[in-house]
């Protein structure tokens, strides 16, 4: 570290503030000296504390420990106080009893009043909890001297009714003590519970008594002002309430007859009274407790409907209940109620959809079955859902409350795009399981399954028709809100679509779906009208729905012939026609599944002409080479990659299904192996293509020589080799830094490692010899061009091929020798290595960098 200052000036200034902080230390001195004089004085002057370190501290603050202390004693007071009551009872008379008990109970209620008066806060608060547990012994001592007969559970409710009531007027009279209030409402909750159990009241007594219980609760958490008190009432209210909504809702479902309904309802009824009546005095709780009491009315209503209609109509009874609720919405009241009463409505209307969503999955994955046996005719349905045949109008419905929802309720909780795709989702979804739940024959059935599929493609090129096709229901373009606004009180949310958004292919969305498509007012954007697109999302939701039923209705399509190449040639038809008239996502989707259609239609006509499976497999070819000519015509349009790829990933399923007769195997690789090629033509396929082309010539070349009958391996790698050292040599000439193992390094392994292991495995000479002379001109021809892979690779075969012929004479000549000789001659080499190791280190050096001027 280097001084800014010169040494004598840095000291000057160190000195000169030392002497600043010595004045001002006695300076504070002072004062303190004379403070402590000052409090003397006045009687009130606490003994000096010597300083401490900023680091140190007192294990325990005073305020901390005292309240420790107090704790611990009151703990052993109400221990001694139980001891004597349950131990030294029995040696007392009743009147002996009476005084002691009253005595103490009325000292220790007592005494936090003159403990207050001298600020001794947490003392009277310990006294005061001893007070309140000797109450409670009190009542025990009086149940087992005064009244031993009497029913326990009714002296119990009544016992805590009592001391609820005590402890309560104790507190507000205490108003400094922090217990008994607190107290007064834990044991607030035992009476009414426990008297109806005492009366030997059923289910509906005691859901009744639990809900007068959390009545009381309710009240007492709107007027209560301490935190403590408002906690345990809230508690309590949604415990007791909570049992009463439970049991009434057990009571309303299990009801057989309207009359047998009723008095569920009611409880339901007062139930939710008592929600919404919160829900109106705390607006901080009103959404959450106004979704309680709308779940309970709908219960209640719901339950009684129910009774009225057959079985398999009980949940759109619950849905009528759930509808009418929602319409109710539009009345004045606090935001926070309307938006609870519209949740408590869609959690109704979500319970519903998800009962209807079994039918729509068996819809979509009953088809499924015949693969097991294709042409083999319908499937036919084992599984039998309960109410299955309402699935469809609950969904529908479901559908319509989410269309109008957002428009006609101003609390709605869902945003307007969200509602409209997933009603959109729920119709698709309605559609779909009509079939199924009217058991409709395979025609009907495949016919509806391709309707939906159409309707959801529609939907998915042309989002903007889905407002032109409900102008009855007051549905109109996506548009904002009017600049008026809502009527006073209504409070509608703002719309949150607009015309002036993206397209599903990335443009504006226009009403016919073409770009340049002008915003509906001239207002700028909005954040909640930027933040989501509901065109973009309506197209995306369509293809979802498109795409499931697409698959069911291919599957279907599998029952019989006819209904397979009509299934089929409508779903092609359909994927065509999505992806011209189509954007972005929507164009791609369509365009791939229209090549998985026309795969499915090019294997069916192959499978109706007759052909056995590797013919089939060699027909399929057709479908790649399809659609790498399509991908040329389309050239670097987005949806021409994705078309070759669909295209490319039929060439394994024509492979699998070539496998058990290798002649066409081999021509089937071969085929591919030209689709490949003729795509990498392509400089922007070149990359992939090309090494796709080289390996699927290989390949089918092996595969053709297995097949007749060739056993030599050179047949299958001298064809690779010689393409592979023509490669490599036309990308040394124009690239002359590539390295040698990059342009000659494959074709030579190719040839010469597997041909040393099948010489290695020869008892013939030809081979060995061959190799051995191939191998040693490589290594001549690395030596002379300075190329490291030729040579490294040939003198490696040309040292193994050459010990593997003298490997035989190597061992004659061992077993001649002595046993000790050869680990002489081993310990001789080690010695004249150690002895020249320096030497020999260097040569290695210049071998190394001899090898590494090589390319």
């Amino acid at each position: 570290m280097e001084n800014v200052l010169p040494p004598a000036e840095e000291l000057r200034l160190i000195d000169r503030e030392l002497v600043q902080l010595d004045a001002r230390r006695a300076q504070l001195m002072h004062r303190r000296a004379w403070v402590l004089t000052a409090l003397r004085a006045a009687g009130a002057g606490p003994a000096p504390v010597p300083a401490r370190s900023p680091g140190a501290a007192a294990e325990t603050s005073p305020p901390s420990a005292q309240n420790i202390l107090l704790t611990l004693g009151g703990i052993l007071l109400t221990i001694a106080a139980v001891a004597f009551t349950l131990v030294s009872w029995g040696h007392m008379g009743i009147g002996g009893r009476a005084v002691v008990l009253g005595a103490v109970s009325m000292t220790a209620l007592g005494a936090p009043l003159l403990l207050l008066r001298r600020r001794l806060v947490s003392t009277a608060e310990s006294v005061a909890a001893l007070g309140l547990v000797l109450t409670v012994l009190d009542a025990y001592a009086l149940k087992r001297a005064v009244l031993p007969g009497t029913d326990a559970v009714a002296y119990t409710a009544v016992a805590a009714g009592v001391l609820a009531a005590a402890w309560a007027a104790y507190g507000r009279a205490v108003g400094r003590l922090r217990l008994p209030l607190p107290g007064a409402v834990v044991a607030g909750q035992l009476p009414l519970p426990l008297w109806a159990l005492s009366a030997g009241g059923g289910p509906e007594v005691t859901a009744w008594a639990t809900l007068a219980t959390a009545g009381l609760d309710v009240a007492i958490a709107l007027v209560a002002r301490r935190t403590a008190v408002r906690a345990l009432a809230v508690t309590g209210a949604v415990v007791t309430g909570g049992w009463s909504l439970l049991t009434g809702g057990w009571l309303s479902v299990s009801a057989g007859s309207p009359a047998a309904s009723a008095e569920p309802a009611l409880l339901l009824l007062a139930a939710a009274a008592v929600s919404l009546g919160a829900a109106w005095r705390a607006p901080a709780a009103a959404a959450a407790t106004a979704t309680v009491g709308g779940v309970a009315t709908v219960a209640a209503t719901g339950g009684v409907l129910r009774t009225l209609v057959p079985a398999d109509w009980a949940v759109p009874a619950y849905l009528l209940c759930a509808a009418a609720l929602l319409g109710a919405v539009r009345v004045r009241a606090p935001r926070g109620v309307l938006t609870g009463l519209a949740a408590a409505s869609g959690l109704v209307q979500l319970a519903a959809a998800l009962w209807a969503a079994p039918v729509v999955l068996l819809a979509l994955t009953g088809p499924a079955a015949t693969l097991e046996d294709v042409w083999g005719g319908p499937p036919v349905q084992d599984v039998v859902l309960p109410g299955a045949v309402t699935a469809p109008v609950v969904l529908a419905s479901v559908a319509v409350v989410l269309w109008a929802a957002p428009r006609l309720v101003p609390a709605a909780p869902l945003p307007r795009p969200a509602a409209e795709c997933a009603a959109l989702a729920l119709t698709w979804s309605a559609v779909v399981a009509g079939p199924a739940a009217l058991s409709l024959p395979l025609g009907p059935t495949l016919a509806v399954q391709l309707a939906a599929t159409a309707a959801a493609l529609v939907l998915a090129v042309r989002p903007s028709l889905l407002a032109a096709l409900l102008p009855a229901a007051g549905v109109a373009a996506w548009s904002p809100p009017s600049p008026t606004g809502p009527p006073a009180g209504e409070g509608h949310a703002p719309d949150r679509a607009s015309d002036d958004t993206a397209g599903p292919g990335g443009g504006t969305g226009s009403p016919d779906g073409a770009t340049g498509g002008a915003p509906a007012t001239g207002r700028p954007d909005s954040p909640s009208r930027a933040a989501v697109d509901p065109v973009r999302a309506v197209a995306g939701t369509a293809l979802v729905c498109a795409l499931p039923s697409a698959a069911s209705a291919a599957l279907l399509g599998l029952a019989t012939r006819p209904a397979t190449f009509s299934a089929l040639g409508v779903l092609v038809a359909l994927g065509v026609a999505a992806a011209t008239a189509g954007r972005g996502l929507v164009r791609i989707v369509a365009a791939c599944a229209a090549v998985v259609g026309t795969t499915g239609l090019v294997t069916a006509t192959a499978a109706a002409a007759g052909l056995p499976g590797h013919r089939i497999g060699l027909t399929l070819l057709a479908v790649p080479a399809a659609a790498a000519l399509l991908g040329a015509r389309l050239g670097r349009h987005p949806v021409a990659l994705p078309v070759e790829a669909t295209g490319a990933a039929v060439v394994p399923i024509a492979v699998a299904l070539a496998v058990p007769h290798p002649p066409t195997l081999a021509l089937v690789l071969a085929l591919a192996g030209v689709v490949a090629a003729g795509t990498a033509v392509r400089a922007e396929r070149r990359p992939l293509a090309g090494y796709a082309a080289a390996v699927l010539f290989v390949a089918a070349s092996w595969v053709r020589l297995a097949a007749s009958g060739v056993a030599v391996p050179e047949a299958y790698t001298l064809p690779v080799t010689v393409p592979a050292l023509a490669v490599g040599l036309l990308r040394r000439r124009r690239d002359p830094s590539a390295s040698s193992w990059v342009a000659y390094g494959p074709g030579l392994a190719a040839t010469l490692v597997p041909s040393l292991l099948a010489a290695w495995g020869d008892p013939d000479w030809p081979r060995p010899l061959l190799l051995g002379l191939a191998a040693l001109g490589v290594t001549l021809a690395g030596a002379r061009l300075r190329l490291r892979a030729p040579l490294v690779l040939g003198g490696l075969t040309v040292a193994l091929v050459a010990l593997h012929e003298l490997a035989p004479y190597v061992v004659q000549v061992v077993d001649a020798l002595p046993r000790w000789l050869p680990p002489a001659l081993a310990g001789l080499l080690l010695l004249a290595v150690g002895a020249t190791y320096e030497q020999r280190l260097r040569d290695a050096r210049r071998l190394r960098e001899t090898l590494g001027r090589m390319r």
